[in-house]
């Protein structure tokens, strides 16, 4: 038995978690919570100082679970790389966002990568969580690391697990939602299941990291093209006059062969916008052109100016200008009941409106503050919502009282079908993606 796995099955392991966001903070407490030694790593003091504290920066970790595990010592945070060199596994959970270009930006993984290197030793298992595209860990990561002179395979070992985390889910949390995995060789495969084994309730492995590059991008491809596939229905229904929602919850009644998706102002988030842009620049590396990926993203990208299109037709035909008149976006965060608004297309849908002339605010009960085209906005209240000429919602979050709204907005543009319950008795000012 090697000294890593008797390690792990004795929950003597020490594990470092690279990077302590959304995904690396969970990632630790769950670690912790099996009896892992575990530090989380983060260039960023003031999550340290939080996490230090027992104080929880992340909605889905509340602090009466973080701060027991801080307090018996089994987690900390750290911001000196020193720690790495005592750690026995690290799990590298940073962001890999786009460029501009739309081309991977991996700087965040090199960057850790290098922060790693000085303190990298024999015996040590390394797995990266980050989205990256097919071939990443075999041909960058695996070579970065071999610079120590040690190798992969031969004690050192590296694999690929990629992240789940689907924040603001109360049902599939970290712990609960299967992990794949793929190791550089087999015996890196078998000791990162282990580990994972002993905190994740399932983990499936697959045959090698470039395995486990694609699943998660197939993952996240699937959802884009079939909203994009549902946003071009919503477009088509507009054009014959049919209700786009009648439309997918009929065909939701067929038990077998449909699987429903939903319309929207776009795509936000962390991963279905971004990954699929991940897969298409490695194909266009080998010379095909992923058609799907790339008519979808056009799709989608185009919504928010859908949503801006239909609010002035709506406007227009109360004799209303868009330019000078008062918008409440009703709703900022990428999605349901979180406070992230990473891509999220209200921003996009803020900037067209603006553009056109329109005067707009927003309200979002988890959002206080909204940075966008240089300018601070802060989250309005309610009470005066009858004072502006249209609301648009674009975020359904669970906590807003549609009846009240419907009942005392002017006009309200539905991207999100929340108000489907106040359509028969609103018809007259509610209208619908």
């Amino acid at each position: 038995m090697s000294d890593l796995l008797k390690k792990i099955e004795d929950r003597s392991a020490k594990v470092v978690v690279i990077g302590a966001g959304y995904v690396g903070l969970p990632f630790a407490v769950e670690s912790a919570s099996a009896g892992f030694e575990t530090v989380a790593f983060d260039i960023a003091k003031d999550k340290i100082a939080q996490i230090n504290e027992g104080k929880s920066y992340i909605p889905d970790i509340k602090d009466k679970t973080l701060a027991p595990l801080v307090e018996s010592g089994k987690l900390r945070g750290a911001s000196d790389p020193l720690v790495m060199g005592s750690a026995d596994a690290l799990v590298i959970c940073v962001p890999t966002p786009l460029k501009k270009t739309k081309d991977p930006d991996v700087s965040l993984i090199l960057d850790a990568t290098e922060t790693l290197l000085p303190h990298l030793r024999r015996g040590q298992l390394i797995v990266l969580e980050s989205t990256v595209y097919p071939g990443f860990t075999r041909e960058i990561l695996k070579d970065q690391l071999e610079r120590t002179g040690l190798k992969v395979g031969r004690g050192l070992h590296l694999a690929f697990s990629p992240e789940r985390v689907d924040p603001g889910n109360e049902t599939f949390t970290t712990k609960n939602t299967p992990k794949v995995m793929g190791g550089m060789t087999p015996e890196c495969t078998r000791l990162a299941v282990k580990l994972y084994e002993c905190f994740i309730d399932n983990v499936v492995p697959v045959s090698s990291c470039d395995a486990a590059e694609m699943v998660k991008l197939l993952e996240n491809t699937f959802r884009a093209v079939n909203i994009g596939l549902v946003n071009e229905v919503a477009l088509m229904c507009e054009k014959l006059g049919l209700d786009t929602w009648e439309i997918i919850d009929a065909a939701a009644t067929k038990p077998f062969g449909f699987m429903p998706f939903y319309p929207g102002p776009g795509l936000g988030g962390h991963c279905i916008p971004v990954d699929p842009h991940y897969l298409s620049w490695k194909l266009k590396t080998l010379e095909y052109n992923a058609r799907f990926i790339e008519l979808a993203g056009e799709i989608n990208a185009g919504m928010p100016n859908v949503v801006v299109q239909l609010l002035a037709d709506a406007l227009n035909e109360r004799e209303k200008p868009v330019k000078g008149s008062k918008v409440l976006v009703l709703g900022v965060a990428y999605k349901p009941n979180v406070d992230d608004v990473r891509e999220s297309p209200a921003l996009d849908v803020i900037r067209l409106l603006r553009r056109r002339g329109a005067h707009v605010s927003y309200h979002d009960p988890y959002v206080a503050s909204l940075r966008t085209n240089g300018e601070t906005m802060t989250s309005q209240p309610l009470e005066s919502i009858g004072g502006y000429d249209a609301v648009a919602l674009l975020t359904n979050h669970r906590c807003f009282d549609y009846p009240t709204i419907a009942a005392q907005a002017q006009l309200i543009l539905d991207t999100r079908n929340a108000f489907r319950m106040q359509r028969a008795d609103f018809a007259d000012k509610i209208v619908t993606l």
